[in-house]
C-alpha cells in the first residue's frame, strides 16, 4: 500500500509543475535557512574538538559584583580561580587560562596578526585537541616558564610554510618561543580554548600578585563523569558563599557559575548574570523556529488544498467503494511527507553550498560548519513536522467530503 501511495505521489507531483515547483522551492529555502543555523548552534555549543566531552565540561567565565548603583562583571582573576576554584574536590580536574589576547608577529616582511593564550598543563589533558606535529608543553615547562609554545596550522603554514615547525622559533611581540606541537585549527567561537598560539601561564606571572576578585582569566572544569556535574555546581556554589568580599562598604554581593557553554550564554543574555535560563532560551528558539516555518507552511497548505480538489473526483470513487477517512488522510499526508522529504533532500544540498561559502569567506575565523549526524537529524525531524502540519488538515478536509459532493468537484 506504502509503495503505491509514493507513486502516487510522485505522478501528482509530475502533473503540476509549477506548483510543484513553488511547494519545493518554499520548503528547500526554509529548511537550508534552519539548518544554516542548526550548525552555527551545533558549532558554537555541540561537543567538538577540542571539547569534544562537552557533557563532562564545565566553564567559569564570569564574575560579577553587586555593587550599591549597578553591577560590576567581566572574567574572574588568577587569584580567585587558583585560591578557590581550584581546590575544589568534586572535579577530576581544573584548568585555569587567560583570555586570548591579540599580539603581532613578523615573517618576511609581512606583518601576522594572532591571538595567543596563557594555558596551564592540565589544559591539554582536559580538552582533546588533535595534533598534527609534536605534543603539548607539560607541568615541567610551565612550572619554570619555559618559552614555548603550541600553535595552530595556519599559524604554522603562515610563519613557516609547509615544512615542518617543531623545535623552531617563533617570535611574537618581540619574544621567541620554541615551536613543540602544532595542532588542528580550533574555532574562533570556542572561546574558551581557540588561540593560534598556546604559551605558559606562569609566563604572565606578574598577574598572579593581582588579589582581586576581576581579571582576565577563564577556568576549564572537568567531571569524572557526566553525572558529577550537578554536584560540582552544587560545589561550586557553596563555595562561593564562603567567598569574601575584601571592600564590604562598594560590593554588595558576588556572583559566579560554573556553566557549561550554553548555560553560560543563556545567563549572561536573558538572565542579567545570575538566573540559569536554558529553558527559557530553548522555548524562544523554538517559537522563532516556528514562526519562520508560519508562512511557508501556509503556503503549503493553501497549494495542498487547490491540488487535493482537482483529486475530488478521485475522493469520491474511493469514498464509494468504501474507502475511510482514515485511509484518504493516511494516503494524503504520505504524500505530503514525500513532498516535504523531496524538498529536504534539496534543501540539504543548499544548506551544503552555504555552509561552505561561510567556511571560505573568512566571517568566523577557522569555521568547519557541516552537516553533521547531530544537524541532518534535526533536518529530517523538521522535514516530517513540516509535512504533517502542512498536510493535516487539507487531507482532513477532503476526507469529510461526501462520496457525491466529492464527485461533483467538491464544491462545497
Amino acid at each position: 500500500m506504502l509503495k503505491n501511495y509514493l507513486k502516487i505521489a510522485w505522478k501528482v507531483l509530475l502533473r503540476r509543475k509549477f506548483f510543484t515547483f513553488i511547494s519545493l522551492f518554499g520548503i528547500s529555502f526554509t529548511l537550508m535557512v534552519l539548518m544554516v543555523a542548526t550548525s552555527l548552534f551545533d558549532h558554537a555549543f555541540g561537543p567538538q574538538m577540542p571539547e569534544r566531552e562537552s557533557d563532562k565540561l564545565l566553564f567559569v567565565n564570569m564574575m560579577r559584583s553587586q555593587l550599591e548603583n549597578g553591577m560590576q562583571g567581566g572574567p574572574p582573576s588568577y587569584y580567585f580561580l587558583n585560591r578557590y576554584v581550584r581546590p575544589l574536590e568534586t572535579p577530576e580536574q581544573v584548568s585555569i587560562n587567560s583570555v586570548y589576547v591579540t599580539v603581532n608577529s613578523y615573517v618576511d616582511n609581512r606583518k601576522l596578526t594572532l591571538d595567543i593564550k596563557f594555558t596551564d598543563a592540565e589544559f591539554w589533558e582536559i580538552l582533546d585537541f588533535n595534533f598534527v606535529e609534536g605534543k603539548p608543553f607539560g607541568k615541567q615547562e610551565v612550572d619554570y616558564a619555559s618559552r614555548v609554545a603550541v600553535i595552530n596550522q595556519n599559524t604554522r603554514e603562515q610563519y613557516f610554510g609547509t615544512g615542518e615547525a617543531i623545535g623552531k622559533e617563533i617570535e611574537v611581540d618581540q619574544v621567541k618561543y620554541r615551536v613543540v606541537g602544532v595542532v588542528e585549527d580550533v574555532p574562533v567561537l570556542r572561546l574558551h580554548s581557540y588561540a593560534d598560539i598556546w604559551v605558559p601561564i606562569t609566563l604572565r606571572s606578574k598577574d598572579f600578585k593581582n588579589n582581586g576578585m576581576h581579571g582576565e582569566y577563564f577556568a576549564t572544569i572537568k567531571a569524572r563523569k557526566a553525572s558529577d556535574i550537578p554536584a560540582i555546581k552544587e560545589e561550586y556554589a557553596r563555595m562561593m558563599q564562603q567567598v569574601p568580599i575584601q571592600n564590604p562598604k562598594e560590593v554588595k554581593s558576588l556572583h559566579s557559575y560554573s556553566d557549561t557553554i550554553l548555560e553560560s550564554f543563556a545567563r549572561t543574555l536573558l538572565g542579567n548574570g545570575k538566573d540559569d535560563k536554558v529553558g527559557l532560551l530553548y522555548t524562544i528558539l523554538a517559537g522563532i523556529t516556528l514562526l519562520f516555518m508560519l508562512l511557508p507552511t501556509i503556503n503549503l497548505i493553501n497549494i495542498n488544498i487547490s491540488r487535493i480538489m482537482e483529486r475530488s473526483s478521485e475522493i469520491g470513487v474511493r469514498k464509494a467503494f468504501g474507502a475511510s477517512s482514515s485511509t484518504i488522510i493516511g494516503q494524503f499526508i504520505v504524500e505530503n511527507i514525500f513532498l516535504t522529504l523531496f524538498g529536504g533532500l534539496l534543501g540539504f544540498g543548499l544548506s551544503a553550498i552555504v555552509l561552505e561559502m561561510i567556511n571560505d569567506s573568512g566571517i568566523l575565523a577557522y569555521a568547519d560548519l557541516s552537516l553533521n549526524l547531530r544537524v541532518f537529524g534535526w533536518g529530517i525531524l523538521l522535514c516530517l513536522v513540516f509535512g504533517l502540519i502542512s498536510g493535516v488538515y487539507p487531507a482532513f478536509r477532503m476526507s469529510r467530503l461526501q462520496p457525491v459532493e466529492a464527485l461533483k468537484g467538491g464544491s462545497k
